[in-house]
């Protein structure tokens, strides 16, 4: 309960707060229901004090007199938090006896109807103190005169505020505890209701990182099998991420040690060689194997920034770009390679065409499937780069093409048609990689009259 960010700290101080507002509106209609019960029974006994001053009225000569008895004006003439008056008026309303000047009853009170009694309940002033009322009409018939005799009796308010208070102190007392006592078995029983959440957590933490199976939902709460899907489902993601990395980084050991064993045995074989000769072709043939390893290693580095590149447009990296011009840039930048091996090379894009993407890896799409055209080309060919207003990339080329039967394996990493030139296998993977990052539809057909065509489709930005 001390731990301000916890979910039971949460939970018991929101209760707190609706207990807070129900004992309030509890405690407001206990003083209004006390207050009303405290003037029921205070006004009953009014009501019988006046009908006992009303007992003790006779006439004498023709006038209405009043002999109230001692035990009657003993039970209510004092009270050890209050003081209660009498008065009593004939039909022509003269005193009689009693107390002088008690307040009348105000215009428009009502007889009650809580008591077969002519008696009206009001509040007033009388000796600079609030008083209670009683005025009670008893008809009379003295010889000679006939009428409603009035009796009044008042009380100070002091008795019935003790007995208000004492009513709401004991309410207040048993709510309060009645409280308390609800909060602690709220707090207990969202300690128990927890425990399988705490089980969870402890389960998560005693796990080391290599250990991404699922974790079991076998007697899991209802409320908390989403919670547990997930973390599966997050788990599955980062071990099937460990795999690829961990492929990956057995491929590219696989392919980086064989070309640089074979390195090493050119330069040891050279080195043994005193002709200049031999130490020229060593030197030509090493240069060659060098071009080939910084070509691996950049594809190597091109697939990793692939993979981030892919995890920035997850976390809302992409960019609204325009394909077309994304084509023209690497076009003109690719025409002085295309024109040295003797290729045409045709760009074919009209307008522009707008898609959501990362521009480092649309650049490296255009760029591996450019080179992989021109590389699959002979002198004399054509390359041709479309970009048409669809969102579908185009790049067509007459080299000899891919067989049917093996479109589909040229997107594996490190797979190669053949052994010959300088292809490490990872130029149409990457391009696969960078199509399933922005969600586009890649595909492969044979061009007319040979040669390759790959179509790429993009969706539209909005």
């Amino acid at each position: 309960m001390s731990d301000a960010g916890s979910l039971r700290g949460r939970l018991i101080r929101r209760l707190a707060l609706l207990l807070a507002v129900v004992f309030l509106i509890s405690s407001l209609s206990a003083y209004w229901g006390s207050h009303q019960a405290v003037d029921r029974a205070y006004d009953r006994t009014l009501l019988a004090s006046a009908r006992a001053v009303v007992a003790g009225l006779y006439t004498e000569d023709g006038q209405l007199r009043a002999n109230v008895p001692y035990i009657a004006l003993d039970s209510f003439a004092y009270d050890s938090a209050g003081r209660i008056y009498y008065q009593v008026l004939d039909s022509s309303g003269r005193m009689v006896s009693g107390y002088e000047h008690l307040p009348a009853a105000p215009k428009g009170t009502l007889r009650t109807e809580d008591y077969p009694a002519l008696a009206r309940f009001y509040d007033g002033q009388y000796r600079n103190q609030g008083v209670r009322v009683v005025s009670l009409l008893q008809p009379i018939t003295p010889p000679g005169q006939s009428g409603m005799a009035e009796i009044r009796v008042a009380e100070t308010q002091g008795a019935r505020e003790r007995m208000v208070r004492e009513l709401l102190l004991g309410t207040f007392l048993r709510m309060g505890a009645l409280a308390l006592s609800a909060l602690l078995l709220v707090w207990l029983a969202v300690s128990v209701a927890l425990r399988p959440l705490d089980q969870l957590r402890r389960s998560v933490a005693q796990r080391s990182s290599d250990q991404l199976q699922p974790l079991p939902v076998e007697g899991m709460p209802r409320e908390l099998l989403p919670l547990v899907n997930t973390l599966n489902q997050f788990n599955g993601r980062l071990r099937n991420l460990f795999e690829r990395q961990s492929q990956f980084i057995a491929d590219a050991s696989h392919e980086l040690r064989t070309p640089l064993a074979a390195l090493k045995a050119r330069v040891e074989l050279g080195l043994r060689d005193e002709q200049p000769e031999v130490w020229r072709s060593t030197l030509q043939a090493t240069g060659q194997n060098t071009d080939k390893l910084t070509h691996l290693a950049n594809q190597l580095l091109s697939l990793a920034r692939v993979e981030s590149g892919a995890q920035a447009i997850l976390e809302g990296g992409a960019q609204r770009l325009d394909l077309s011009q994304l084509a023209r840039e690497l076009g003109m930048a690719m025409a002085p390679l295309a024109h040295g091996r003797g290729i045409a090379l045709a760009l074919e894009a009209q307008q522009p065409v707008w898609v959501m993407g990362e521009p480092t890896l649309l650049n490296e799409l255009l760029s591996n499937l450019l080179d992989n055209a021109l590389a699959h080309t002979q002198a004399g060919g054509n390359v041709i780069l479309r970009v048409l207003p669809a969102a579908v990339l185009e790049v067509e080329d007459d080299g000899p093409g891919i067989p049917t039967e093996e479109h589909q394996r040229v997107f594996t990493r490190f797979y190669r048609r053949t052994n010959k030139g300088m292809g490490a296998g990872l130029g149409l993977a990457i391009v696969g990689e960078i199509c399933r990052a922005h969600q586009a539809r890649i595909s492969l057909h044979q061009a007319q009259p040979q040669g390759l065509l790959v179509r790429v489709g993009f969706n539209l930005a909005q």
